[in-house]
């Protein structure tokens, strides 16, 4: 298991971007950490690396830094933003003790989002009989997940210079009103499947799901911050409530269309 704590040490140097501003232990720490993480897979396991798994290796390495260099961009850029960052309750400084919290659970979940590739890696090391077969399909998965993303931020962006004061409804935000969290659970789900093949042992498994109930969670929990925001921001057009009302906030074809009043999402 040396590899986990090479893996754990890189994710709490590259997380650690949050002891210069709380909120980047979630964003930038996440997209650069999650680069970090598959760089130093494809090191590690250099000599066992075949095409599905150095695929997966890049696709995490581009959803990291995709999601890294947006998040900067955004920062510079949009004043919305800027005051959702630097607001008051962002901005408040915190005790010593929760931030080292913060940063030893980011790092922490990073590693198992990404556990079940090393497990596959370090398994396949072993001589244990692996299946590629799951590694193609998670790194399709995946590669579906970044895609989708991406899509919904150049449509998002598109929308908002015809109208900077109107909620997005359109292209894949008539899904879903959250396709960007639709897109990461994708991701995620990709990631976790190659477990399948990995030929994991007990504690793989409970490490692994650790990871993927983790991140499913923070989706959950972003959708409903953002949830809450657009209803302070739109709540009282028609439109938007019509919008809403017919449209699943998370899971296409799941009408679950609020998640407002489940506080134990909030995080």
């Amino acid at each position: 298991m040396d590899y986990l704590l090479i893996l754990l040490a890189v994710s709490m140097v590259v997380s650690g971007l949050g002891w210069i501003y709380f909120i980047y232990f979630f964003s930038l720490g996440y997209g650069f950490g999650i680069s970090a993480l598959a760089v130093t897979l494809a090191v590690l396991f250099k000599d066992v690396l075949t095409a599905p798994t150095i695929m997966l290796c890049i696709v995490m390495f581009i959803f990291g830094c995709r999601l890294g260099l947006y998040l900067l961009t955004r920062e510079k850029r949009s004043p919305a933003y800027k005051k959702i960052l630097y607001g008051p309750d962002a901005a408040k400084k915190k005790p010593l003790f929760v931030v080292i919290t913060v940063w030893i659970f980011c790092a922490l979940l990073y590693v198992g989002q990404v556990s079940p590739v090393a497990f596959f890696l370090a398994n396949k090391a072993a001589g244990a009989p692996v299946n590629e077969a799951w590694a193609w399909a998670g790194a399709g998965l995946m590669a579906v997940g970044v895609l989708l993303e991406s899509v919904a931020d150049a449509q998002k962006k598109a929308a908002k210079k015809i109208n900077p004061k109107r909620f997005v409804d359109t292209g894949v935000y008539r899904l879903v009103r959250c396709p960007n969290y639709l897109g990461e659970l994708i991701i995620w789900t990709g990631a976790f499947i190659v477990c399948i093949g990995a030929h994991c042992n007990v504690w793989q498994w409970i490490i692994a799901s650790i990871g993927y109930i983790g991140i499913v969670y923070v989706m959950f929990s972003g959708a409903r911050r953002l949830e809450i925001r657009q209803a302070s921001a739109y709540g009282k057009d028609p439109e938007f409530q019509r919008y809403i009302n017919k449209t699943p906030i998370l899971l296409p074809f799941v009408p679950i269309y609020s998640v407002e009043r489940h506080k134990w999402l909030q995080a």
